[in-house]
């Protein structure tokens, strides 16, 4: 729901207008139902609307709450925004509007900083004190929405995505080299608060920072699972974790329902996905609409699940589209794909979700989506081999099933310029310090964590973000609610595990769930013409390869390069990903966004 963006000075100078009303107009995409800007001296605020909850001006934005001396922009959704305003008109709030967006004001009036660990929902805002000059940025738990930030001295500005900081002018575009090293060991992923380009950063997930009038900020990390046994749960059977995870789940998926528009479901035919129809099927949703996408085969492998989405659509009665990806679509999506990235990213599920977006977005405003349960149920193939790992031996064991290169192969890959041997190894440098954290008691429980609080948010949740956003789509994400994440992070390991991954969720599912659905092997949203590159899709990515801002930039050993082209299928990253996608996905987003 929704685009933010803005600018705070610190030197005296009035805020850009003319900047924040361009990062604003670029995010047209994210909120096409109304636009809204507001200035007071050294401050100005942007925002465009996506109509979700109170649909009527009274929920437009910048909200500004006179009596209270704020002015808020925000963009998600409160899940609890009525039971939090029974809570604050009992302390003597008094609303104008039915929006979670004013809420949120009166929240921060009454709790502070602390308003954050009241609000249920995925969220990033910023507030501020018409009095005092001081702001607030806050963050969701999981990050599930963005807030990238251009600060140097004298003046911070923030939007929603990074392109529209970038339309503001004036950014440093250098790519940071530690970013690029992650992006290339870690699938794209670049923790925050780092991106690829040096000049932008990120909100990190659950943290709420307050910015002083001359500057100076203060963050409070307000939220981390811990990922250790609870001793009051230690006597619990697997029945028992089967009916808790279940019964979190259910309030999860009700919660998300919260709209005034209706609200579908993306089903992909896996049993995530499958679970929330059957959900919501349980709690007497009718006339539920759900989607799900399919594409050409190429290379051996098939390009659709309608089987299984099918399968569960008539098991629940819902309204079902089968989205048929014609291949004439699919190339040009690769370039709408990219332009949509707030960041580089590598999954060819982008493309997937970009297209899916586009048709699903002509029939509703809202979908539930079953993103976010194998990172924190232990779905991934890369979580068995850590079983029994000493915890002392974390580090090693899972550099060996998930990071790409080793740290001598990917100086190898780097052009001469990006080369440093001498450099401390990052990706290990980062995940020793992830991984020493106090906590996850077992070196399963360490991966999850990481996965869930870093992985999960830089990759998964952003590319859902990212790729439906971009045609005014949003997206909920149940087994991201935090209350659920904070249950399943105490299941034992071995319960997550078995029955080939999800386990627990899978002997949950039963009776639920149709058991071809349960018992089929895990699939994904396939796109195989970009796993098996050739024709028109290896031909752009030479092209991009081989255009002169990458030849310039040197970002990769030229005959390394040559190597992979005359053989595109052969070589894959540790996660099985095409190698050469992911060399030209960077160079592509770098130059759609005209970084030299």
């Amino acid at each position: 729901m929704c685009g933010i963006a803005g600018e705070l000075r610190f030197d005296g100078r009035s805020a850009d207008l003319g900047a924040v009303d361009r990062m604003t107009a670029c995010q047209v995409h994210r909120g096409p139902d109304g636009t809204g800007l507001w200035s007071n001296g050294r401050v100005a605020l942007g925002h465009r609307r996506l109509s979700i909850i109170d649909l009527s001006a009274a929920g437009a934005q910048p909200m500004i709450d006179a009596p209270l001396g704020l002015t808020v922009v925000f963009n998600g959704c409160i899940y609890n925004h009525r039971q939090l305003r029974a809570e604050l008109e009992g302390k003597g709030h008094r609303f104008f509007s039915t929006s979670d967006t004013e809420v949120i004001g009166k929240a921060y009036a009454e709790w502070g900083m602390q308003c954050v660990e009241h609000l249920l929902g995925m969220f990033a805002f910023v507030i501020v004190e018409h009095a005092s000059g001081r702001a607030m940025l806050a963050r969701d738990r999981l990050g599930i929405k963005p807030l990238y930030l251009d600060e140097r001295p004298g003046r911070l500005r923030f939007a929603s995505t990074l392109p529209a900081l970038l339309e503001s002018g004036d950014v440093d575009t250098s790519i940071d080299r530690t970013a690029l090293e992650h992006y290339l060991s870690f699938h794209s992923v670049v923790p925050a608060p780092r991106t690829i380009l040096t000049g932008v950063t990120k909100l990190p997930p659950a943290t709420a920072r307050m910015i002083e009038p001359d500057g100076r900020a203060s963050d409070h990390v307000y939220w981390e699972p811990a990922f250790e046994r609870d001793p009051d749960k230690a006597g619990w059977s697997d029945e028992d974790w089967q009916e808790a995870l279940i019964g979190s789940l259910r309030t999860a998926v009700e919660r998300r329902m919260v709209a005034d528009v209706p609200v579908g479901v993306l089903l992909s035919g896996g049993i995530d996905s499958s679970l929330v129809v059957a959900l919501l099927a349980e709690a007497g949703q009718t006339d539920l609409a759900t989607f799900s996408i399919g594409f050409d085969s190429a290379g051996g492998e098939s390009g659709d699940e309608f089987e299984y989405s099918s399968l569960v659509a008539r098991h629940f009665g819902t309204d079902h589209h089968r989205i048929a990806i014609d291949s004439s679509r699919l190339l040009p999506g690769i370039d709408g794909t990219v332009a949509a990235m707030s960041e580089p990213m590598v999954s060819h599920d982008c493309v997937a979700f970009y297209l899916l977006s586009e048709d699903v977005s002509k029939s509703v405003k809202v979908v539930q989506s079953g993103q976010g349960a194998d990172e924190v149920l232990g779905g991934y193939d890369w979580y068995p081999p850590l079983a029994g790992v000493p915890r002392e031996e974390t580090v090693a064991a899972y550099s060996r099933v998930f990071v790409d290169r080793p740290w001598g192969q990917l100086q190898q890959l780097l052009g001469p310029a990006w080369r440093d041997a001498a450099r401390p190894d990052s990706a290990t440098s980062f995940l020793t310090a992830q991984f020493a954290r106090p906590g996850a008691e077992t070196s399963v429980d360490a991966a999850l964590r990481n996965d869930t609080t870093i992985m999960l948010v830089d990759d998964p949740v952003k590319r859902v973000d990212n790729m439906t956003m971009a045609w005014g789509l949003e997206a909920r994400v149940p087994f991201l609610d935090h209350e659920f994440v904070e249950l399943v992070a105490q299941i034992p390991p071995e319960l997550k595990l078995s029955d080939g991954g999800k386990g627990v969720l899978k002997r949950a599912s039963r009776g639920l769930v149709p058991d071809a659905v349960i018992d089929r092997t895990k699939g994904y949203f396939p796109v195989p013409a970009i796993r098996q590159l050739e024709g028109r899709y290896l031909e752009r990515v030479r092209a991009a390869l081989h255009d002169p801002a990458a030849r310039e930039r040197g970002l990769f050993d030229t005959a390394r390069v040559e190597r992979m082209l005359a053989d595109p299928n052969s070589e894959r990253t540790t996660l099985g990903s095409n190698a050469l996608w992911q060399l030209a996905l960077l160079e592509m987003w770098l130059q759609e966004h005209g970084i030299r």
